[in-house]
């Protein structure tokens, strides 16, 4: 074993404070749940990574731990062969009609392999850059813009938890249009996003689409979208877009399953953007069999495969007309990070990327919370990722979920503590 082979897999289970978002699946439960992972080099060096942090995937990344001792940094082929060797997920279909949907894709047992082959990977770029003094950019192409654009996410959301275990949050209630504009305000005056993005699917249609129009005349000429996330019918979504003409960029996710999508594609002529029905390459197969009919692919590296796999994905899109954004899940500065450096090599981005990064105040890294500079997040020129882990910091949001009973996301069990009745199926609407 050479000075720069892996010899310690730290992975540090963390939680902080989340808002209460309402979406399509329920509401946001107070804590967060990330995992950090450190790979220690014997010459010291540490490579590190942010990422999901249920039980499931922590279980994954131990049973993962021990192949990466002893490989170089360098050996991603072989660590992807590892990965794939230990972890054989069983397989699922997925249904979307009558059932209780998952919002985040990354959570599906399928996408266990991609999930922890990026878990890894991002934490090895990071200690190649380190040994080659060159930021992780570069090791993917180099750079083809100095910054990368990201979205004002607005939520409709409560103004605390039930039982709420710390201080309510500054954002305040938003549930009729006139408080969502409110919250966008804020949000743009604090961070100077030029496009907004709407989660939707979590009250009527009607007072939605009411909120879009209270947005459009609020911000005159700045890019919305809105993500019913699947809670729509189909009927539902072409009555909604009725109303919306002409003031959306792109309709992300209205109505469940390929198949419902491509029944909207057929009679709207607004773009349909995906983080829910193209989430892999089999599922970028069946678009492209069928005619494309979901035109933007919201990647996102995490279940994806990682930069490397983001960069195949880029390349295919290109290949078949179909536009690139990027999808987010609550996360810190570590994702957010990783997600710059590859969405800044992609020449093939076309709209903002998602971040839920203004929805958390707390963060692991050094020098704390990362800061957009209108609306665009500066691509680190150091080393590696361009940042490294606060070992307090660490230590505090260890304890968060030491002392939290939370150990798997549930939406749906955190909505019935307010609504015994909230049932989860989908599309409601």
């Amino acid at each position: 074993m050479t000075a720069h082979h892996i010899r310690h897999v730290r992975i540090t289970p963390i939680a902080f404070r989340d808002p209460p978002l309402l979406n399509a699946a329920g509401i946001h439960e107070p804590w967060a749940l990330r995992a950090i992972v450190e790979l220690e080099t014997q010459s010291g060096l540490v490579g590190i990574n942010e990422t999901y942090g249920d039980q499931s995937m922590l279980d994954a990344l131990a049973r993962c731990a021990d192949a990466l001792i002893g490989l170089s940094p360098w050996a991603l082929n072989d660590m992807d062969a590892r990965v794939a060797a230990l972890v054989t997920p069983p397989q699922q279909s997925s249904e979307f009609l009558g059932v209780q949907v998952s919002l985040a894709p990354g959570t599906h047992v399928s996408k266990t392999v991609a999930k922890v082959t990026s878990a890894f990977e991002v934490a090895m770029l990071d200690l190649q850059g380190q040994l080659a003094n060159a930021p992780v950019v570069d090791l993917l192409g180099g750079a083809v813009r100095n910054s990368v654009p990201f979205s004002a996410y607005l939520f409709f959301k409560y103004a605390e938890h039930i039982d709420q275990p710390y201080a309510p949050d500054p954002w305040g209630e938003a549930i009729q249009p006139d408080q969502l504009v409110a919250q966008a305000r804020r949000m743009i005056d604090l961070h100077g996003f030029k496009s907004i993005k709407v989660k939707g699917g979590a009250l009527p249609p009607d007072q939605e689409v009411a909120a879009v129009i209270a947005l459009s005349n609020a911000f005159p000429g700045l890019p919305l979208r809105i993500d019913p996330n699947a809670n729509w019918s189909v009927s539902t979504s072409l009555k909604a877009m009725d109303r919306l003409s002409g003031l959306l960029e792109y309709l992300e996710d209205p109505a469940p399953g390929l198949d419902g999508m491509a029944s909207v594609a057929r009679e709207c002529n607004v773009p349909l953007a995906t983080n829910m029905v193209v989430t892999d390459w089999a599922e970028f197969r069946k678009n492209a069999e069928q005619g494309c009919p979901v035109n933007i692919v919201l990647s996102d590296h995490h279940y994806w495969g990682g930069l490397r796999a983001t960069l195949r994905l880029a390349h295919l899109c290109e290949t078949h007309g179909l536009s690139l954004s990027m999808h987010s899940n609550s996360h810190l500065g570590i994702s957010l990070t990783a997600m710059t450096h590859v969405a800044a090599a992609v020449p093939h981005l076309s709209h903002d990327c998602d971040t839920h990064y203004p929805w958390q105040d707390d963060d692991v890294v050094q020098g704390g919370r990362l800061r957009f500079e209108q609306g665009r997040m500066r691509v680190p020129a150091e080393s590696g990722l361009g940042i490294r882990i606060d070992p307090e910091a660490l230590a505090r949001l260890h304890d968060n979920y030491r002392n939290t009973t939370i150990r798997n996301r549930d939406d749906l069990a955190q909505m019935r503590r307010y609504d015994p009745t909230f049932s989860g199926i989908q599309p409601r609407y």
